[in-house]
């Protein structure tokens, strides 16, 4: 059962070094906030797990956080590479990343096969394809059906999975909407979860394609207004498309990244601050 909590503690209980950790959201939604705190806490040896690593893993990596990167794309959204990724896979920089790399449908299945209590899942999507080659965690299988040769790919299973949404109720119940990727199979997957959300209400109104995240389901649940901030929260605040722009030339540079995470995330005391910081720099557009 959700208690409603602040961030520093959801994450200090939750969040352990070693863990496997997802944080999800598509586009939108993503948890910045979240995964700040968990550099601020200097967390360590985590194995990150996302369908589109972008910024946000882009600075976890560069802070040291990440052991290993489970993925299916990785890059800067409309801008270019992630240059503190591509550091610690090329280069060791702040230490070896070991990757893992699926397809979209690969990632979204295994989601899937853990909330589902399966071991695996299988597709058609790897067949005639040279991933399985670099991928140990991809595997031919024989339909017993068929006799339709297939791969299958085994369940993701987190330690934690931590997601942003719009909202939540006073017992710990979630709702979002809008594009919602993945986010609820990857919750329902995990072992432990961690949801950031914009406000808290009494009452959700009925809303499209609305999704709720039952209390019963999560562990922790903390208020962060602009927690997906620089990604965007539908009906609450827009994409912020030149701060993606921005970081290009600070990720580029190793003392030039540093210094930023120790200005704008190890040097504040939450989200808030941060994003004081990163206005009074001048890279808030919005």
């Amino acid at each position: 059962m959700a208690e409603i909590v602040g961030l520093r503690e959801a994450v200090a209980e939750i969040v352990a070094d070693g863990d496997s950790v997802a944080f999800e959201g598509f586009t939108h939604l993503i948890p910045f906030a979240a995964a700040h705190e968990v550099i601020r806490q200097k967390k360590k040896d985590l194995t990150l797990i996302r369908m589109t690593p972008d910024l946000v893993y882009d600075q976890m990596i560069g802070a040291g956080c990440a052991r290993k990167l489970v993925f299916s794309w990785g890059g800067n959204p409309g801008v270019g590479s992630l240059h503190r990724f591509r550091d610690a896979v090329e280069k060791g920089w702040p230490k070896p990343l070991e990757i893992e790399e699926h397809s979209h449908a690969g990632m979204a299945n295994r989601y899937v096969a853990g909330a589902s209590n399966l071991p695996f899942a299988v597709l058609r999507g790897y067949v005639g394809t040279d991933l399985p080659k670099v991928t140990e965690t991809i595997a031919p299988i024989t339909c017993p059906f068929t006799g339709e040769e297939l791969m299958a790919v085994p369940a993701l299973t987190p330690d934690v999975a931590v997601v942003h949404a719009q909202q939540a109720d006073r017992k710990g119940n979630v709702a979002m909407w809008g594009i919602t990727g993945i986010q609820k199979e990857a919750v329902f997957s995990a072992k432990r979860s961690i949801v950031t959300v914009e406000e808290v209400v009494d009452e959700f109104e009925p809303r499209p394609f609305q999704t709720i995240l039952p209390s019963v389901a999560l562990d922790a649940v903390s208020v962060v207004p602009n927690g997906a901030y620089p990604s965007y929260a539908h009906d609450y605040y827009p994409r912020d498309n030149a701060f993606y722009e921005a970081w290009d030339p600070v990720g580029r540079d190793r003392d030039g990244f540093e210094s930023w995470i120790e200005r704008h995330v190890l040097g504040v005391e939450d989200f808030a601050e941060h994003l004081e910081s990163i206005r009074a720099e001048g890279m808030v557009k919005q």
